[in-house]
């Protein structure tokens, strides 16, 4: 029996940095995902390995199961339906687990996703041989949500083998979860978030679980509906970024004019309220689409020229920004800036040649464009055999 699981990427539509300071921002799901495949072996097959394949990057990785027994000597029995932090100690263990792969430098970033993959593995299927097998839609460190896509897929695929949840076997097709299982699972994609990133918010994982758009202001997430289906082009300046050292800077330009920076954040705050209101009213007929995208637009434009006040733009993101104007259409960045991707909306009467015009001249600058359609479904899980 093996199991499929994806669960798909993020974007934040406005409201990225500003949210730290108490401004409300909304994030929302993107159709592209990362797959995750789970296969445990026949008791012919004499397997005693758990074994991890990066599929798109060429990597793969197995541990002998008494190995990971030995690492983890302090770990009671698996206990699925309660999601546990990785202690310092079981930590260090795995870490050693993970330096002896000799993972090459140029793909060293996946260390951490190696990581968070045996603290889910063993706290949610114990210590069992299998094959587990990622591809992704998502480039990695990008602002995407790539690691909590693969953090929502991983625990998808664990708990649909756990007595956790309670499923369908036999169903054809993708299936979808029920909503004390999406709570679960959340749960525990967050624990693999913590791994990867130390203090992540929960956004990321949030939104990838649940699908569609959510809202957001100081700690609290509130689940929104659409019926719009708003598509973007979603440039990839192919430039690295330090969030941490751009959240900082925020935080610097505050305490020095904290008076002009409150009035960004409230600014920011009401673009992200107005967005969200458009976004779940409904849309009738072409025309009325029509006005709504061009209110999201403007918006974005708007919110754009607030990221550009707090200093968190890049020459890489105006170089975007300049050639889609061209074309009469409105971008932002999205994420922590300073490179990363650049949204673009393409309204619905938009014709698929201008797409191209676009995309071909944002590609002769050495980016990749990808287009996404926003406000999909959450994770989801297909068994086959």
């Amino acid at each position: 029996m093996e199991v499929k699981a994806r669960a798909p990427g993020k974007i934040i539509l406005s409201g990225e940095h500003a949210v730290v300071h108490g401004s409300t921002a909304v994030a929302s799901s993107i159709d592209l995902y990362t797959y995750v495949s789970l296969r445990f072996p026949t008791p012919s097959d004499n397997d005693d390995a758990l074994r991890l394949q990066y599929k798109d990057v060429g990597l793969e990785f197995s541990w002998p199961i008494g190995r990971i027994k030995e690492a983890l000597s302090e770990k009671d029995i698996p206990n699925s339906s309660v999601p546990t932090s990785c202690s310092i100690e079981s930590l260090r263990s795995l870490a050693a687990l993970v330096d002896e792969l000799k993972i090459p430098e140029a793909k060293i970033g996946l260390g951490a996703g190696v990581l968070a993959f045996l603290w889910l593995y063993s706290s949610i299927q114990g210590y069992k041989p299998a094959t587990v097998v990622i591809t992704s839609e998502l480039p990695l460190g990008s602002g995407l949500g790539s690691s909590a896509a693969l953090c929502v897929a991983l625990s998808a695929a664990l708990l649909s083998f756990s007595d956790s949840v309670n499923l369908d076997l036999s169903h054809q097709g993708w299936l979808t979860f029920g909503e004390s299982e999406l709570e679960l699972l959340n749960k525990w994609a967050f624990e693999g978030e913590k791994i990867i990133h130390g203090k992540p918010s929960g956004i990321d994982n949030t939104v990838s679980t649940y699908g569609n758009m959510i809202k957001f202001k100081s700690g609290s997430l509130t689940r929104i509906k659409t019926n719009m289906t708003l598509k973007m082009l979603i440039t990839n300046t192919k430039v690295g970024r330090n969030t941490k050292a751009l959240v900082a800077g925020v935080s610097e330009r505050t305490l020095r004019h904290p008076e002009a920076m409150a009035s960004v954040f409230n600014a920011v705050d009401s673009i992200s309220t107005e967005l969200a209101t458009i976004i779940q009213s409904p849309a009738p007929d072409d025309l009325s689409l029509t006005e709504k995208e061009s209110k999201i637009e403007e918006l974005m434009e708007m919110n754009q020229g607030l990221l550009q006040c707090m200093g968190v733009s890049h020459a890489s993101i105006e170089t975007v920004l300049r050639t889609t104007l061209k074309y009469k259409l409105a971008s932002k960045l999205t994420g922590a800036g300073g490179g990363g991707c650049v949204l673009t909306l393409l309204p619905t009467l938009l014709s698929g040649t201008v797409v191209d015009k676009v995309t071909s001249e944002l590609e002769s600058c050495g980016f990749h464009c990808l287009t996404a359609a926003i406000g999909g479904n959450g994770v989801e899980i297909c068994f086959g055999d």
